[in-house]
């Protein structure tokens, strides 16, 4: 476990600090009694009053900002995060550190409300597919129990031991040199441990200017805290394993006397050789960042829209034989849940009540451009981070994606002609939304972080110079389809908005390509389908949206690769505040994830963890993940903004399957190779059930926690409030 800072801010102050006070005080022995029979009267009062909240989580003593209460005139679309401070502090205080050594934690146990019952540090994980490792397949949340365990001697070097403090704009920057060990596969081990009162906050990792990952935190509790693991197979970045790099991990976090949580960090690479085989695509040989390139001055290199211009102009190598462009994006701000935007002629349809309301449409889509003509799109997952909605949905069960941001693939293959000719040429991500006139428009909203990179494949003659036609792009303008109604009282105030958004769009890249490898026609498609029910109520404070995703990218060519996802998302959010000023949040939340990789996909689907990936008679072909987590989660607050509680549950289930190369085996969803079920009441797991091929083996990170007896940590975890519209910090949305 990584170390505390040793200035972190404490959560209570210490028995000691009060003392002298309490020793003035009880200066006679009458009065000591006195006092000591008050104490005594006032703890069985305060047991009582645990024993009887207990079951849906205890009352928070932490303080909370008076300007809490403004929140409920500033209700930010239905969406509840932890409240953004509203001012930055005086000091920047405690600064983010990469300490040289590791003492233990000295944070002492928060004491149970049983006999049996202790608090211990809450095991937070996302769940997913498991990932290759030396010894077997690994749970990607460290857990073990899939096959045996890590043995001894394993080759692996610490990339970061680093606790981030005040870290706005002050990244971890360390130098990465390769192991001596032979190796062809290389998986991440990102562990963390905090506790105290703190945000969710996004990190990016960076080789040099190239964005390698992207993840974000869980938040904390009080002392002991919290503790997560993620393992993330990262060999499609051998290009830059192979050699030194300076490596730049970037998570924004501040720290005052209110917001105490130090995310303390150890990021590790495991390095082995494995010849295992998929339909994947090998590592590619050449990899072009397009980024902000700031990487020289050890600071970070996302572009953020609209503010900034994506753009980068590349020389391309002209050997090159298959490229494929990843986009790495999200919102942040009022962007973050973008997905529950209002049209932009509703911004202020509920300004006399709760305030104006972010818009641009709830549809966004991210756009590659090529010399200003559109290669590909994203239209993005929606991410809902550990402070999404409601904090009680996501402890301990992350979201899907949160611990792990995947990349959109698009096949520029078709374009190599053009990029290949000893020209310059210019790489553009932009960001759409639906203006006032529900248009299609470029610089909706506000920052979005976007990174992209080309992975390059080369021909084996660095002489030889790709050629063939001129890509012909068939991009229709997306159709769209727009409905809303807005109902108001008998007085003229409005107080439900109803809107419904339909979004279809299908795009056709054609070329033929000639390189030393191969000659002949090569494609790129893709078709989407988007469909999103908003209902906005109680005069603005209530939210309700109803989506759908879907699409369908595929590339064809010498190389094949596929991809189909469906992306169903319900969110539906109540928000009162009391005459006296007391607010209740009240939010339910069901997602889904469906997603078919079949082919040369650039990173791993997981079906490299299992035996019969290589082809053949028993191999898969592609793999297939479905899971949906659903959840119920309250949060509460007293007037005063300096007491308040939480309590939820949430249950996912999450099936991956390989189909086989030799056509379905038995069913559509193909071959069970990995399933898991895990429920969790008031921060605890409750549940938690897992097989690997079809058999049941351990229980995943929670299973533990749960056979202790811990606490419930969903009602003394440092909860926030709703945030400020405008004055969120966010994952380094800015302070």
């Amino acid at each position: 476990m990584a170390s505390p800072d040793p200035e972190k801010h404490p959560l209570i102050d210490g028995g000691n600090a009060a003392l002298p006070t309490l020793r003035r005080r009880f200066s006679s022995p009458l009065r000591l009694l006195a006092y000591l029979f008050v104490f005594l009267a006032v703890g069985l009062v305060v047991f009582s009053r645990i024993q009887t909240t207990s079951c849906r989580g205890s009352v928070l003593d932490a303080s909370f900002s008076p300007n809490a209460v403004t929140a409920a005139k500033h209700f930010d679309h239905g969406i509840v995060e932890l409240e953004r401070a509203t001012a930055k502090p005086s000091s920047h205080g405690i600064q983010s550190r990469s300490p040289t050594d590791t003492p233990a934690d000295t944070a002492t146990p928060t004491t149970a409300t049983t006999a049996t019952a202790m608090a211990t540090v809450l095991e937070n994980f996302e769940v997913a597919q498991p990932v290759l490792m030396p010894y077997g397949p690994a749970d990607s949340d460290g857990s073990p129990g899939l096959d045996g365990g890590a043995p001894p001697g394993l080759c692996t070097v610490l990339l970061m031991r680093h606790d981030f403090a005040w870290s706005y704009g002050s990244p971890f920057v360390g130098n990465y040199t390769p192991p001596s060990c032979k190796f062809n596969r290389v998986v991440l081990n990102f562990t963390v441990v905090s506790y105290g009162r703190q945000f969710d906050r996004l990190a990016l990792m960076y080789f040099g200017d190239t964005e390698v990952w992207r993840t974000s935190t869980a938040e904390p509790t009080v002392p002991p805290g919290i503790r997560w693991v993620y393992l993330k197979d990262t060999t499609e970045y051998l290009y830059f394993w192979r050699s030194p790099q300076t490596v730049i991990f970037d998570l924004g976090n501040l720290i005052d006397d209110k917001y105490t949580g130090i995310f303390n960090t150890t990021l590790t690479a495991t390095f082995f050789h494995s010849d295992v085989a998929t339909d994947a695509a090998p590592p590619s040989d050449l990899i072009i960042p397009i980024s902000a390139r700031q990487g020289a001055n050890k600071a970070v290199s996302q572009f953020t829209l609209p503010q900034q211009n994506a753009t980068n102009t590349i020389s391309f190598p002209r050997n090159a034989r298959r490229a494929v462009f990843s986009l790495s994006t999200c919102g942040q701000a009022s962007e973050e849940f973008w997905w529950s935007n209002v049209l932009e002629s509703d911004v202020y349809a509920f300004n006399a009540t709760a305030g104006e309301l972010p818009g641009y449409s709830p549809f966004r889509e991210v756009q590659v451009l090529i010399d200003g003509q559109l290669a590909g799109v994203e239209w993005p997952f929606p991410v809902i981070f550990t402070g999404g909605v409601s904090p009680g949905l996501h402890r301990p069960i992350a979201s899907t994606e949160a611990f792990d941001l995947k990349e959109h693939q698009i096949d520029i293959t078709a374009f190599l002609p053009l990029l290949c000719d000893g020209n310059p040429h210019t790489f553009t991500i932009v960001v759409a939304g639906l203006d006032y006139d529900n248009d299609l428009t470029p610089g909706g909203g506000e920052s979005w972080y976007v990174t992209g990179k080309i992975f390059v494949w080369l021909d084996d003659d660095p002489a030889s110079i790709t050629t063939g036609s001129a890509p012909a792009i068939h991009a229709p303008a997306p159709a769209l389809s727009i409905a809303r109604s807005l109902l108001q009282t008998a007085n003229g105030t409005n107080e439900t908005l109803v809107y419904d958004t339909a979004v279809q769009r299908s795009l056709l890249v054609t070329a033929r390509v000639v390189s030393q490898a191969a000659a002949g026609d090569v494609s790129w498609s893709q078709t989407l389908s988007y469909t999103n029910r908003g209902v906005v109520s109680a005069f603005g404070y209530n939210q309700l949206n109803d989506i759908l995703i879907r699409g369908t990218d595929e590339a064809n060519g010498p190389t094949h690769y596929r991809s189909a996802y469906t992306y169903p998302l319900f969110a539906n959010q109540t928000y009162t505040v009391a005459a006296q000023g007391n607010l209740t949040i009240w939010g339910h939340v069901r997602q889904g994830k469906q997603v078919e990789t079949e082919g040369a996909s650039v990173f791993a689907t997981g079906l490299e963890a299992f035996p019969g990936s290589a082809g053949g008679k028993f191999g898969y072909g592609s793999a297939v993940l479905d899971t949906t987590k659903e959840g119920t989660a309250v949060f509460e607050q007293t007037g005063d903004g300096k007491s308040s509680t939480g309590w939820g549950d949430a249950r996912q289930v999450f099936r991956f399957a390989g189909v086989s190369t030799e056509g379905v085996l038995g069913d559509e969803l193909g071959t069970e190779l990995y399933w898991r079920s895990v429920e969790a009441v008031n921060g605890s797991v409750v549940r938690d059930e897992k097989r690997v091929a079809g058999k049941a083996v351990g229980a995943g990170a929670g299973a533990a926690a749960a056979a202790v007896g811990r606490v419930d940590t969903i009602g003394k975890g440092l909860f926030a409030q709703v945030p400020v519209r405008g004055t969120r910090e966010g994952k380094g949305g800015g302070v």
